[in-house]
């Protein structure tokens, strides 16, 4: 049986791909004309490719750690060496960044240009997805390493030493993140003049005056408009997106600044770190004990594969919860915004012109907000703002 559901998942995975791949040459030889900008049709063909792209990842991660992982040369198979384990997920991340060209074409870069979304070269979205492989392989690489090396040395215990390492780890990439991996992917400066005077005015209110304010290019990649705070330990940055600061009126940027900020006072970057820490420990535990079966771990590409694919399967399931936590975050941060301003037609007009800018829907089926939101509907966010009127 288990050899029957490795074969269809692997089938599904390369079927998957070789539609996508042929909907891709099709594309580059004609492209596809526009679409109708109707957010309804969007949104649900947005969800469907994702909870597709979650079965072809789950997939495909089972096919790798039942299949084709036993498959290898036993030296490879067998070998717990860090360099070896390493090497073999670097070509493993390589290969999934192949298989998933053909796939993201089809399913972002062609879909996005034709509902108006985006205007990006081809080329520009070529460098983006080469960057983001390296400095996946620049991350996970001594990660794995590391890791490998742990799992060698306590087979029964590493779970726990991971686990106690993961905050640090967090609160590192935390810091790196914004400062180093951003940059690399789009050019910061400084926001200047009258509308950085007001918001820097408004971050002062709450003891945050002296922290950066950037404007990134953010329409190299997309129409959309977004702002957001990153960082910790005085790394503390708000970027704004050129597409939001260029189609917005200072009044609806502030509320989206406002609603930033409400993030940062209350601290929800280490909310972040402490969730995500619980929630990796708890992960590795489950997980650890689905692949291993009561033995002691295996230090080996294989056993990673098991582990991993054990993970995400846990993952999908604790979604929910974690989206949960995720709304309630954002509606705390409206009603800080609200607080902050004042003025909740602002938020109203900045929740519209979002909701055309973005091509979003007013509201998800019950099942999608429960299940996969991250954000409230923004139809009960304006409702929210306009009780708030009377």
């Amino acid at each position: 049986m288990r050899r029957l559901l490795t074969a269809a998942s692997a089938g599904f995975v390369l079927a998957y791909t070789a539609l996508r791949a042929r909907e891709a040459w099709k594309d580059l030889k004609a492209p596809a004309g526009p679409l109708e900008k109707d957010a309804r049709e969007y949104g649900a063909t947005k969800r469907a490719l994702m909870m597709a792209g979650l079965a072809r990842s789950l997939a495909g991660h089972a096919a790798v750690a039942f299949a084709l992982s036993e498959r290898m040369p036993r030296s490879a198979r067998e070998s717990s060496s860090p360099l070896s384990v390493a090497a073999w997920n670097a070509l493993g991340t390589l290969a999934e960044a192949a298989l998933d060209l053909p796939v993201d074409y089809a399913e972002r870069y062609v879909l996005e240009r034709r509902y108006g979304l985006s205007d990006q070269k081809l080329d520009d979205w070529l460098r983006d997805r080469a960057k983001m492989t390296l400095v996946s392989l620049a991350l996970t690489t001594p990660l794995v390493m590391g890791l490998t090396a742990v799992v060698r040395r306590f087979p029964r215990t590493w779970p726990l030493i991971a686990s106690a390492a993961t905050p640090p780890l967090l609160i590192f990439l935390s810091l790196v993140a914004p400062v180093y991996v951003a940059p690399i992917f789009n050019k910061f400066e400084p926001l200047r003049g009258t509308l950085e005077q007001r918001l820097r005015h408004l971050a002062e209110r709450y003891g945050v005056g002296d922290a950066d304010i950037f404007r990134f290019d953010m329409s190299r990649q997309t129409k959309k408009a977004n702002a957001y705070v990153a960082g910790l330990l005085g790394t503390h940055r708000i970027a704004i997106a050129d597409t939001l600061l260029d189609g917005f009126s200072e009044d609806e940027i502030e509320f989206v600044v406002a609603h930033e900020l409400g993030h940062y006072v209350a601290r929800d970057t280490w909310t972040g770190v402490a969730v995500g820490s619980i929630a990796i420990a708890a992960l590795l535990q489950a997980a650890n004990a689905l692949a291993r079966r009561g033995d002691a771990s295996d230090a080996t590409f294989a056993g990673f594969a098991r582990l991993s694919f054990w993970m995400q399967l846990l993952g999908v399931a604790a979604g929910p919860l974690l989206a949960a936590g995720s709304r309630w975050i954002e509606r705390r941060a409206d009603r800080f915004a609200l607080g902050a301003t004042h003025r909740p037609d602002w938020g109203i007009a900045a929740f519209e012109r979002l909701r055309e800018k973005n091509l979003a829907e007013d509201e998800q089926p019950r099942w999608a907000e429960l299940l996969i939101s991250t954000h409230p509907s923004l139809r009960s966010r304006i409702e929210t703002l306009r009780a708030a009127t009377v």
